[in-house]
């Protein structure tokens, strides 16, 4: 796999405005998922592993329904985080994450996948930081993993939530909190990691939902669609399945064949994901 596959993506500042102002494109995306079943159920099987399942900022577990019902469709022992809203990247959450795939790792006696959306994906990546022999791969949806040192890019008015909900300082705040600085200076894990974007992303800008690691392990998977729509996105959903189809410990970097890759660079108008 060329090293290109893993770097981040390009800086380009804020989502672009029209993106921000049509997030409501994951209605549409809900509406085309019940037509797309038939070509999910020929998604792999998995292997009963346990998986878990982390929301965004300000949702919940019933925001991962489609997630949840496709995936323990494929076989999987399916978790949600069980902590209610999310409302910020908060320490109380965070160790709660830690302690329950300590658990889940303890209760079947197999690693552990976690699946993020959005700020769920970086409470992921925390939780596999703290307990990294529990865990058997990471995947985020969006979410902000590789934050710039001049702060987020996320537009204003999300900025603006997180204030008002989570914290004044806003997301900067959190970000340079110690816990957040060890996910930036130890950001390689020795585990898998796919990280999915949109450029069509309203939300979280694409070079921040990338990351730039050992190509070995970890790669940048682009997809089409919203933000808000990533949870129910048919390509995400496809998408993951395979991902988490990988066998344990010999994991390929993503590489969409037949008229399944075929689709997949038409939408993404991708030649390979990079």
């Amino acid at each position: 796999m060329p090293a290109s596959k893993s770097r981040r993506h390009p800086h380009q500042g804020a989502p672009h405005l029209l993106y921000s102002l049509t997030e409501w494109r994951a209605l549409l995306e809900l509406a085309v998922l019940p037509y797309s079943v038939p070509c999910l159920m020929t998604a792999p099987r998995g292997d009963g592993h346990p998986v878990l399942l982390l929301p965004g900022f300000m949702a919940d577990e019933a925001t991962l329904f489609a997630l949840k019902f496709f995936l323990h469709n494929r076989g999987y022992d399916v978790q949600t985080w069980g902590f209610g809203r999310n409302v910020g990247f908060q320490r109380r959450h965070a160790q709660a994450l830690e302690q329950k795939i300590r658990w889940l790792h303890h209760k079947s006696g197999r690693r552990v996948s976690l699946v993020g959306w959005s700020l769920g994906g970086v409470f992921a990546l925390y939780g596999a930081h703290q307990a990294p022999e529990c865990v058997r791969t990471v995947i985020t949806l969006g979410s902000p993993v590789s934050v710039d040192a001049e702060g987020s890019q996320s537009p204003p008015f999300v900025r603006a939530l997180y204030r008002l909900i989570a914290h004044p300082l806003g997301p900067d705040a959190h970000s340079m909190q110690p816990r957040a600085k060890k996910l930036r200076e130890r950001q390689f894990l020795p585990l898998p990691m796919s990280c999915l974007y949109s450029l069509g992303d309203g939300v979280v800008p694409p070079q921040e939902a990338t990351l730039q690691g050992d190509p070995a392990l970890h790669e940048n998977i682009r997809v089409a669609g919203s933000h808000s729509g990533l949870g129910f996105n048919a390509m995400v959903l496809a998408i993951v399945a395979d991902r988490l189809a990988q066998p344990e410990d010999q994991w390929q970097p993503f590489k969409p064949q037949g008229w399944w890759g075929s689709a997949y660079r038409l939408l993404t108008h991708e030649a390979v994901p990079v």
